[in-house]
């Protein structure tokens, strides 16, 4: 084979490889996650968390349109360290989660913010109405990858804190998440 065959099946070869399309790795939340959520009441901060919930991420920095984010939210799970204020949050005028268990966040579209930055825009269901939120995030790859993301909801939106909780006075109407994803090696 002359070297001009030679280096033209090089070049052939190489060039499918290139336009072979990317694919994204699919991850599965590990321990270390969590899911926070912050508010006032009256003027004074509070914080809480879920203890329950599952994240599958299909992420590849370098494929975002083949990318997909699907979390899991037991909203029973809710605690703030404050039982008649956890009590209230499981309730009717909050999360309602004897009639509305789980809360879902999907999001299949993904854009850049340059460096490791990215946002999410998808769409939250909670209490039986869905809207759309972005995510925006640091993703840090490695052994243990891990999503560090921010998001503010508004709770009226879906229903959250009312009757006499509706009142944006005692409540704001913006809730401030805060997530810290760390993810298994993909499979």
């Amino acid at each position: 084979m002359s070297i001009k065959r030679l280096t033209l099946a090089a070049s052939l070869a190489a060039s499918l490889l290139l336009a072979a399309p990317a694919f994204a790795a699919d991850y599965v939340q590990a321990a270390g996650s969590s899911l926070t959520f912050a508010s006032k009441y009256e003027g004074e901060v509070f914080t809480g968390r879920f203890s329950t919930f599952a994240t599958n991420f299909s992420f590849d920095p370098q494929a975002l349109a083949t990318a997909k984010l699907d979390v899991t939210i037991q909203l029973a799970s809710a605690s703030t360290a404050n039982t008649d204020r956890d009590d209230a949050l499981k309730g009717n005028d909050f999360f309602a989660s004897g009639k509305f268990p789980q809360a879902r966040y999907t999001a299949t579209k993904f854009r850049s913010l340059g460096g490791n930055q990215y946002a999410a825009d998808g769409s939250l269901s909670l209490r039986g109405i869905s809207k759309p939120v972005t995510l925006t995030f640091t993703w840090t790859p490695g052994a243990k990858p891990v999503l560090t993301g921010k998001a503010t909801i508004k709770r009226l939106d879906f229903g959250v804190g009312g009757g006499d909780w509706a009142d944006t006075a005692l409540i704001p109407n913006e809730v401030a998440i805060s997530t810290k994803v760390v993810f298994a090696p993909p499979k």
